[in-house]
C-alpha cells in the first residue's frame, strides 16, 4: 500500500468516523508506516489553513485545543501551526505574527511511542476538522490591510511608563500603594487614549476600529467575561463574549485595544491575589473555602471595578474640538460591532449567592489599580 494511500485509509477511519476502535485502527496504522510522518504534516497544515479560512487566528486554535483536549495536543498544534507559517505565502501582520511566536511546540522525543503520537495527532486533526466558521476579523476590517491585523507602530514611551506603574501596582503588598499606583496608570491611559485620538484628527487618519480576541479562561469565565466587558467599555470599546470557545471579541481602535488588554490582565493578577488572602481570612475564620465564595467574589468585583472605571474616564477632562472626534470614533466601533455580531443574546450571572464572597470582592475592587484609563499587554 502506498503511503498516501495509508493516510487516506488512516484518516478516513479517524476522522469521519467517531469512537475509540477506529481512532485506534488509524494510529495503527500511520504507527506502523514512519514513511506517512511527511504527509500526515502536510495534510495537517491544510486543515489548519482552512481553520485561518474559517476566522480562526493561531492563538484561538491553541485555546481550543487547550479547552477541548490537553496540553500535548496544544503542543503539537503549535508546532503544526509553524510549520504552516513557513511555507504559508500570505503576508501576515505582526499581532499574528506575535500570536506564532509565543505558541508552544512539541519535542521530537514525543514521536518514540509511535502508537500513542499517532493517537495525539489524529485526535487533534478530529478537532480542526470540525472547527466552525467565526466572524472574520481580518476581512471584517476592511479592504487593503495586511491579514492578520494592523501592523503595530513601536510602542510609546507613555505606555512603557504605563506598564511600569501597573507592574508595581500587582507586585506590592500594600493595597494603598497598588491603590496609588493604578490610579496614576489609568490616568495615563486616558490621556493616552485622548492623545491619540487628537493625533489622528489631525493627521486625517482614516484607518477605522479594529477587533481582537482575548482569552476568557475557566475558571469562573462569567465573572472574567464581565470584568473584561467593564474594561472594555471604560476604554471606548465593546466585547462580546464566546462562551462556548473561551474567548470574547473586542473592537475598539488599536491604541484602546492594547489599553484594554493591558488593564485587564493587570486587574484578574490583583483579583487572584486579593481572592486568594480573603480565602485564608475566611479558613482562619472556620469557613472552608468554597466554589459560590470564589465565583461571588470575582463577580462583586467585576462590578465594582467597573463602576470605578467608568467614574474614572469620566474625570478625564476632553476638550470641545475632540468631543466630535471622539464621536465618531464611537459610531465607527458601534457599526463595526454590529457587522461582526449582528446578532447577540445577554446572559445573567450563576452562582452569585455567597454574601462574604460578594463583600470581600468588593473590598478588593475598592482596593484595586484602577482609575482613569488603563492599557494592557
Amino acid at each position: 500500500m502506498s503511503t498516501s494511500a495509508t493516510v487516506d485509509r488512516a484518516f478516513r477511519s479517524a476522522l469521519y468516523d467517531t469512537g475509540d476502535d477506529t481512532l485506534d485502527t488509524g494510529a495503527s496504522l500511520l504507527a506502523a508506516d514512519p514513511a506517512a510522518d511527511a504527509e500526515v504534516t502536510r495534510r495537517g497544515e491544510d486543515l489548519v489553513a482552512s481553520a485561518w479560512q474559517r476566522g480562526w487566528q493561531p492563538a484561538d486554535v491553541v485555546r481550543v485545543v487547550r479547552r477541548e483536549l490537553d496540553e500535548t495536543h496544544a503542543r503539537l498544534a503549535g508546532s503544526l501551526i509553524r510549520a504552516q507559517a513557513r511555507r504559508d505565502g500570505r503576508v501576515r501582520g505582526a499581532r499574528w505574527q506575535a500570536q506564532v511566536a509565543g505558541l508552544p511546540t512539541s519535542e521530537a522525543a514525543a514521536r518514540a511511542d509511535r502508537f500513542s503520537y499517532a493517537t495525539a495527532v489524529l485526535e487533534l486533526y478530529r478537532l480542526l476538522l470540525r472547527l466552525p466558521a467565526l466572524e472574520p476579523l481580518d476581512e471584517a476590517a476592511g479592504a487593503g490591510e495586511p491579514p492578520g491585523g494592523r501592523e503595530r507602530k513601536p510602542e510609546s514611551r507613555m505606555l512603557g511608563r504605563i506598564r511600569a506603574l501597573l507592574a508595581k501596582a500587582e507586585a506590592t503588598g500594600f493595597p494603598e500603594e497598588a491603590e496609588a499606583l493604578s490610579a496614576k496608570a489609568q490616568e495615563l491611559m486616558a490621556r493616552h487614549s485622548v492623545d491619540e485620538a487628537l493625533l489622528a484628527a489631525r493627521a486625517a487618519v482614516t484607518e477605522g476600529p479594529d477587533a481582537v480576541r482575548i482569552g476568557v479562561d475557566p475558571p469562573y469565565e462569567q465573572a472574567k467575561a464581565v470584568l473584561l466587558d467593564a474594561v472594555a467599555a471604560a476604554n471606548h470599546c465593546r466585547a462580546v463574549w464566546n462562551e462556548a470557545f473561551g474567548f470574547s471579541t473586542v473592537v475598539g481602535f488599536a491604541s484602546d485595544l492594547e489599553a484594554v488588554e493591558l488593564l485587564y490582565t493587570s486587574l484578574l493578577v490583583q483579583a487572584t491575589g486579593a481572592m486568594t488572602r480573603a480565602e485564608a481570612a475566611q479558613r482562619a475564620g472556620g469557613r472552608k473555602r468554597t466554589k459560590t465564595f470564589r465565583q461571588s467574589f470575582l463577580a462583586a468585583y467585576a462590578h465594582r471595578v467597573g463602576v470605578r472605571l467608568a467614574a474614572a474616564a469620566a474625570e478625564v477632562p476632553v476638550g470641545e474640538d475632540l468631543l466630535p472626534v471622539l464621536a465618531s470614533r464611537e459610531v465607527a466601533v458601534g457599526e463595526r460591532m454590529d457587522r461582526l455580531f449582528p446578532e447577540t443574546t445577554t446572559t445573567r450571572l450563576r452562582g452569585v449567592s455567597d454574601a462574604a464572597g460578594w463583600e470581600e470582592g468588593s473590598r478588593a475592587a475598592d482596593a484595586a489599580q484602577v482609575r482613569g484609563r488603563k492599557r494592557l499587554p
